[in-house]
């Protein structure tokens, strides 16, 4: 889908999602019609009365889209597997990128605190104002509140070290033009 391409949809559940930028949860009632204007890493954009509404790719089949499988085998001893964790991540892309989180450098530390099920993120953004933080936030808690045992997730947005295209992957600087 091109940033000009625009399709009505009809939502065929109530449809949890985030408004842009500022990541507050909103329902879409079910039987209503939206506009996708962005589907990216699994994430889709819609309009719904005047708001632009992030939906994470694994409610897509409220939107009448195949939804993203995003799941996990427990382990057997009840910890929360860090190889989980990152895979998780792996899953949530930049709104205006087609990069992960991982691969563009964003995740500076991952916590785990196996005692107390939780897992604390310390990430950036790609630009000091952006303003998809929330968002980016949200998409972060959604998909590792799907790993096992996780029971908490913190998020911290730290803007010190600067990101900078070094901190991409080489896969992620080739992607996207960048690699020079």
């Amino acid at each position: 889908m091109t940033s000009k391409e625009r399709t009505i949809l009809t939502t065929t559940r109530d449809c949890p999602g985030r408004l842009v930028p500022v990541g507050d949860p909103v329902t879409i009632p079910a039987a209503t019609f939206v506009t996708l204007v962005q589907s990216l890493g699994g994430s889709y954009t819609v309009t719904h009365q005047g708001n632009m509404i992030r939906v994470d790719g694994t409610d897509a089949d409220a939107l009448g889209l195949e939804p993203i499988r995003l799941e996990f085998d427990p382990r057997p001893d009840g910890q929360i597997d860090e190889a989980q964790v990152w895979e998780a991540l792996h899953t949530v892309y930049d709104p205006e990128i087609p990069v992960d989180i991982v691969n563009l450098g964003l995740v500076y530390k991952v916590a785990i605190s196996q005692s107390e099920g939780s897992v604390e993120i310390d990430m950036t953004l790609t630009a000091p104002g952006c303003g998809m933080g929330p968002v980016l936030v949200g998409d972060v808690e959604v998909r590792l509140a799907r790993v096992p045992n996780v029971k908490k997730v913190s998020v911290d947005l730290v803007l010190d070290p600067p990101w900078s295209r070094e901190m991409m992957s080489e896969e992620a600087q080739l992607e996207t033009g960048m690699f020079f």
